[in-house]
């Protein structure tokens, strides 16, 4: 699989949010820049540090006109008590099938103490308010992904 272009629209999706609550990137439009971030497993040590960075800086996201969206294969009632657990404050979406995940790029081959599986490989992507693909991030930094974000979003669409 192959990233979409930067340049071009984002590819569009619809999924259910902790909540099964429906959200789609077309909500978004002319309204918020949008950070899409795919990680592997809600409840995980990676996915944990990342999430709460992505919490304790909420506002400094809606300073920039940006809202965050996490999407991993888990079911809404896992994302559910991610959620809870940890206090976050965005929308946790569900790819239970990875369809959006392959339409990103970011379901393949993945090694992990010596054995290879199909799974999702954490990726970022920055999409700005017309719903152009701005950035991605494929070789995320857990602990300092949601400064890492923030700085180029400041520095390219503030």
């Amino acid at each position: 699989m192959a990233f979409p272009k930067i340049g071009n629209l984002a590819p569009v999706f619809t999924l259910t949010n902790q909540s099964g609550e429906k959200v789609s990137l077309k909500d978004f439009r002319d309204k918020s820049n949008v950070v899409l971030y795919f990680y592997p497993k809600a409840l995980t040590p990676g996915c944990t540090t990342q999430a709460c960075g992505i919490r304790d800086s909420k506002s400094d996201y809606k300073n920039v006109g940006t809202v965050v969206l996490g999407v991993s294969p888990d079911p809404e009632a896992k994302l559910q008590r991610f959620i809870e657990k940890h206090e976050l404050n965005f929308d946790l979406l569900s790819d239970e099938d990875h369809k959006i995940a392959d339409k990103y790029g970011c379901w393949g081959l993945k090694k992990f103490m010596g054995k290879e599986y199909m799974g999702l490989i954490r990726t970022t992507f920055i999409i700005d308010k017309s719903g152009r693909l701005r950035h991605i991030i494929d070789k995320v930094k857990t602990k300092t992904h949601s400064e890492d974000v923030l700085s180029w979003i400041e520095e390219n669409l503030g």
